[in-house]
């Protein structure tokens, strides 16, 4: 009887240890122990490790309250909300940027993605061994996990820089090992490591139309392609960015952008790759990411925090339906007949984080859209108009445009596209966790964050510090993020 022995890496502790554990688990509630390979060596076994990844991305710690912390409340879309009293643990210092090496939000997220990134490496090792798996179907688990692992070091690197790559199962007795897992690469050897796991994901992986309906929410070749493409962006090379997002195809804009954040809209036309909450019994949603963002106070259903700004609410065009789509306003009514009360605590309140079905629930239906096929137009015309090819960019902006109910940009001069471009990318995709990496990447931060009298230290500011556990533990093999 072969026995499988799967490393349980525990960064969520810091503790860099590479100990032998007999189970792997699958998703929040149920674990299954991998003593015996033949348990798992059949179709349904091989799926059930990249389920388990998957099923990270429905973590508190994972896409919830932290990640809400670091990707919204903390850039200039959003504010803290809530009641004034009420911190969310450290949601205010990441509203004033004060945050440090011990804050929670910091911490958790750098965590949660190499608790992840372990599911990835188990998956990566244990699959190939299941010879009784069908073995298209292996090939395929095996492609989804190299893009699961691209988008949470994708996730890191932009959040942290330069950050120790585990590619494979630690070995407890390895010294050569425990020095992987506690030392710092560069952020170029990240970004390279990222296209190599999307480049064999890409050979691996079907199209998206070729998942049956049960499995709309695997990563497909399309996926890899735009993945790949927001890669190039941050790395600003691009060339490649307009080659990858002409490589993404099958999609297309839908008419509705309201749809999209709908129970109906989950998995559309434009859908390229979503986290998938279903709201059902048992529950799979993101746990709190709806009730965290809920209206807070009297008639309301939510704690109250990311409340969208005044900046955000002053950066749509009169006219443009995104605005209504994607803020709660108080006072009014919403899709379904749910009228906001005036008692509520804040003006306004996340409208793509509202589940109908489920609206006072921890577990919801709301899926989060990490990449849809309008961004991969404004990624191309980003990047046109980078190559001094300004008019080909613009008819691209003005597709975006003509969805949102607004006529054709004004913009003619390639600094003129480029802001309006950045504009474009602000209102188009609001509260879907782009936009403080955004400011960072585009240099807009100090002059975003000045607007409401917030200061962002150039050199410090533009990456999250590492957590201090994982600083300490190193000892000395990785150094902190200047500034903290």
């Amino acid at each position: 009887m072969k026995k499988i022995y799967i490393s349980m890496f525990v960064l969520s502790a810091y503790f860099f240890s590479g100990c032998s554990n007999d189970y792997l688990d699958v998703d929040q509630t149920e674990s299954i122990s991998t003593k015996d390979i033949a348990l798992f060596n059949n179709d349904a076994g091989a799926a059930t490790f990249v389920t388990a990844i998957y099923s990270k991305f429905l973590d508190w710690n994972m896409t919830s309250f932290s990640w809400i912390g670091l990707s919204s409340i903390a850039s200039d879309d959003a504010d803290k909300g809530s009641s004034p009293g009420d911190t969310g643990s450290d949601k205010d210092l990441m509203d004033a940027l004060t945050y440090n090496a011990s804050t929670p939000s910091t911490s958790e997220i750098f965590g949660a993605n190499y608790e992840g990134i372990n599911r990835c490496n188990q998956a990566l090792s244990i699959i190939p061994q299941l010879d009784q798996a069908n073995p298209a179907l292996r090939t395929r688990l095996v492609g989804e996990a190299k893009f699961l692992r691209a988008f949470m070091y994708f996730t890191l690197v932009k959040t942290y820089g330069g950050v120790p790559i585990v590619d494979h199962l630690p070995n407890p007795s390895s010294d050569a090992d425990r020095i992987m897992q506690l030392t710092r690469k560069t952020s170029a050897e990240v970004y390279a490591f990222i296209a190599s796991d999307l480049t064999e994901a890409i050979a691996a992986l079907p199209n998206k139309s070729e998942y049956a309906a049960a499995e709309k929410g695997r990563a497909s070749k399309g996926a890899a392609y735009a993945l790949l493409a927001k890669v190039n962006l941050y790395q600003k090379n691009w060339q490649k960015v307009v080659d990858n997002c002409n490589l993404v195809t099958g999609y297309s804009i839908v008419p509705n952008y309201a749809s999209m954040y709908r129970l109906a809209g989950e998995n559309d036309a434009e859908s390229i790759f979503e986290i998938q909450g279903t709201g059902s019994t048992p529950a799979k949603g993101i746990s709190g990411y709806s009730n965290t963002q809920g209206a807070r106070g009297n008639g309301g259903w939510g704690w109250g925090f990311n409340t969208p700004s005044q900046s955000l609410v002053n950066a749509y065009e009169t006219g443009d339906v995104r605005k209504n789509a994607t803020i709660i306003f108080r006072g009014t009514t919403l899709y379904d007949g749910r009228v906001v009360p005036v008692t509520v605590e804040n003006e306004r309140y996340n409208y793509k984080a509202y589940s109908s079905a489920f609206t006072d629930g921890w577990e919801t239906d709301v899926n989060i859209k990490y990449l849809r096929y309008a961004e991969v137009i404004l990624m191309k015309a980003e990047a046109l108009n980078e190559l001094n090819q300004t008019p080909a960019a613009i008819p691209l902006i003005n597709q975006i445009r003509a969805r949102a109910g607004l006529g054709n940009t004004t913009a003619a001069s390639q600094a003129a596209v480029r802001t309006a471009i950045w504009k474009e990318r602000r209102v188009e995709m609001a509260f879907e966790h782009d936009r403080f990496f955004d400011l960072v990447r585009t240099g807009q931060a100090i002059a975003a964050f000045a607007v409401d009298g917030k200061t962002f230290v150039a050199g410090k500011h533009e990456l999250f510090p590492l957590p201090q556990a994982f600083i300490t533990q190193s000892n000395g093999l990785s150094a902190q993020n200047p500034g903290y």
